[in-house]
């Protein structure tokens, strides 16, 4: 509202100004069609003024900007637990390791534990091999001089006996270690993990 009464007070004094330059010129007799144009003309720009200055100063609708898809819900991961657990389901499919160490041996001799555990190891070391694939940590067989560098992982390398000043140490390799270079644990698809071996029932 307040633009077009702006808009009629602007031709108004346009179309006084006009009148005035007319009736210099003779009056309206002198051109009527003239008359008319320079009084009417600034009512009727301002008309189309007002009408058309909002339209143009109104805001663009904003763009509705295209929803991205919605991403897909994370993979749930496997408790570091179940891990353990299939190495051991392994070793007890392969070489019955779990029954091996929860019998009670006490009543055998000695004689019979070892033959038992002659074909326990095999499979054992068989199932392990499969799973993890090892290495030692220093080069060298045991009782063999080596020397650890400065900068050493005690991590990786525990050093026992007089230990003083700072290295490099010269000792003897009591154990090389091991460290795991791959690891390719079976999946145990549909299956309980908690579930080291299932119970077996002979029906007759």
């Amino acid at each position: 509202m307040k633009l077009v009464l702006t808009s009629l007070v602007l031709a108004l004094a346009l179309a006084l100004a006009n009148y005035w330059a007319l009736w210099q010129l003779g009056g309206a007799p002198l051109c009527t069609a003239c008359a008319l144009v320079l009084l009417g003309g600034p009512f009727v720009l301002s008309i189309a003024l007002a009408s058309v200055l909002p339209l143009l100063a109104a805001p663009a609708a904003p763009v509705q900007a295209k929803p991205a898809p919605a991403a897909a819900p994370p993979k749930p991961s496997e408790p570091p637990e179940n891990a353990a657990l299939r190495l051991l389901a392994s070793l007890q499919e392969d070489g019955r390791l779990v029954d091996f160490l929860t019998e009670e041996i006490t009543g055998y001799s000695d004689e019979q534990i070892g033959a038992a555990t002659r074909g326990i190891h095999a499979t054992c070391a068989k199932a392990l091999r499969a799973c993890v694939k090892l290495e030692p940590v220093l080069p060298g067989r045991e009782d063999d001089t080596v020397t650890v560098p400065a900068g050493f992982d005690p991590a990786s390398i525990r050093l026992t006996g007089n230990v003083q000043g700072a290295p490099p140490f010269t000792g003897t390799l009591r154990h090389a270690g091991w460290r795991a270079a791959g690891v390719t644990i079976p999946v145990r698809a549909g299956l309980d993990p908690k579930i080291i071996a299932p119970a077996e029932v002979e029906i007759a």
